[in-house]
């Protein structure tokens, strides 16, 4: 395997193809929050802390969204695999339906009651108040950016992933000039805080909406289909929803466990959630190529899958594997060594700062763990149509190992929020030991392009 690893020509040529853009496309993403975190941080830990939390509404929404566009992206490869564009098509109608659903509830909850919504997360009521002011600006671009996701998750399972790039790196560099000018007033605009940084955020991720739709049609991609082809039968809907479902359950609640993380760092202290977030940003953009590796190892298994090449699709599992837990070691390792650099970026305190600087140690030396599963659970199990699995494995970790885990360390061992944080990832290390018997099964693996039409 070692040897084919490096020899084979067609395997790169076609990763490097997929895996660059969306690695591209990430890494804008990841420096967006990394700037937004950085800028904001000027203005305090309240500022910090209260940015964090508000995002935390967008986390869910994109984490639901992702799980929808899952699902769906497991029929539109294998369907593209197997050229079969109508039932490609039919199945990009569904996710709109739903990822527009859902938009639309997160919306109404941010624009309505952001209070209640922080609230849950924080009793700092400084915290709440300007998270409030961001939500109910930044929450009308809910609709847009679910609309937007489902668009570029189809293209890229249609293996056109160079359009959703270029499409949000110019979004994204857009919001980080708005954020400039309205965070601190620049080239003559009012000086607006947080507040700015939503209004930024707002017209970038509405933009965003604006373009993709219209160049998918220019360009008449695979995302380009007539009403009429967007219509699906509910007997369609159902066998596609049996397979999918699983999948946006699972973000859901995974979501929900991030979510009870975060609230249960809150409430050890501002200091604490601030430390959280820091290095959340860092993760993010350290995390960039391993998403790209991700993503890529999904759509070109699922491209064979639905071709009927199960025996290649395994293989290049074990490729994308041994390809991501020798990269993580050594950006793992990267970030332990560049620490002092990293947090010299914000203006925090001493206290904030200690709790970072480990947080960041612990997160370099098990970043190959959380690699492996990010490439199990979205680049082999999901590719394969093995949802179900996976959704009651990735229960059990959080619900049964990760929550409780946060609970006792931070309110039973009183431990502070790095020692909370290495307890959490507990669950990490479960997942991996009970899914790699799965994965050598190969029962993971489902030609639903031939089974449902």
């Amino acid at each position: 395997m070692f040897s084919k690893i490096f020899q084979d020509r067609h395997f790169y040529s076609a990763f490097l193809t997929i895996a660059i853009p969306i690695t591209i496309q990430q890494f804008f993403s990841a420096l967006t929050g990394l700037l937004d975190v950085v800028m904001v941080g000027q203005l305090g830990e309240v500022a910090i802390a209260s940015l964090g939390l508000a995002n935390q509404i967008f986390f869910l929404l994109t984490i639901l969204i992702f799980g929808i566009n899952s699902g769906i992206a497991i029929f539109t490869a294998q369907y593209w695999g197997k050229g079969d564009i109508y039932n490609l098509r039919r199945v990009l109608g569904i996710g709109l339906t739903l990822s527009a659903a859902v938009g639309t509830i997160y919306s109404l909850a941010a624009i309505l009651i952001p209070e209640k919504v922080l609230g849950l997360y924080t009793n700092d009521q400084a915290v709440i108040d300007l998270g409030s002011k961001y939500l109910r600006i930044v929450g009308y671009s809910y609709i847009p950016t679910a609309i937007s996701m489902t668009f570029m998750a189809v293209l890229r399972s249609a293996q056109n992933v160079r359009l959703p790039m270029i499409v949000t790196t110019f979004a994204l560099s857009l919001k980080i000039f708005l954020n400039y000018l309205f965070i601190f007033g620049n080239l003559g605009f009012t000086e607006m805080g947080v507040e700015g940084a939503a209004i930024g955020t707002m017209i970038a991720r509405s933009l965003e909406f604006l373009l993709i739709v219209y160049l998918s049609y220019k360009y008449r991609t695979a995302a380009a289909a007539k009403i009429r082809e967007l219509k699906y039968s509910f007997s369609f809907f159902k066998k596609v929803l049996w397979t999918s479902l699983p999948a946006a359950i699972n973000e859901f609640f995974w979501s929900m466990g991030i979510t009870t993380y975060n609230a249960v760092y809150a409430h050890i202290g501002t200091d604490a959630i601030a430390a959280i977030n820091i290095n959340g940003t860092i993760e993010n953009m350290s995390f960039v190529i391993f998403i790209g590796l991700a993503n890529s190892c999904a759509i070109m298994i699922g491209n064979q899958i639905g071709a009927g090449r199960e025996d290649l699709a395994y293989d290049y599992g074990k490729r994308f594997l041994f390809l991501g837990i020798s990269s993580a070691i050594l950006i793992g390792l990267l970030v332990i060594l560049l620490r002092p650099f990293l947090l010299s970026l914000y203006n925090i305190q001493p206290e904030s700062y200690k709790f970072a600087f480990t947080i960041l140690l612990i997160y370099g030396l098990t970043m190959w763990v959380r690699v492996s599963n990010l490439i199990i659970f979205i680049g082999l199990l999901r590719s394969g149509g093995d949802t179900r699995y996976a959704l009651i494995l990735e229960m059990c970790s959080i619900w049964l190992i990760g929550v409780p885990s946060a609970f006792i360390g931070a309110f039973v061992l009183d431990w502070p929020v790095f020692g909370v944080y290495a307890l959490v990832l507990s669950e990490e290390v479960f997942k991996l030991i009970f899914v790699i018997p799965r994965v050598r099964s190969k029962k993971w693996i489902h030609n639903l392009a031939a089974a449902i039409t």
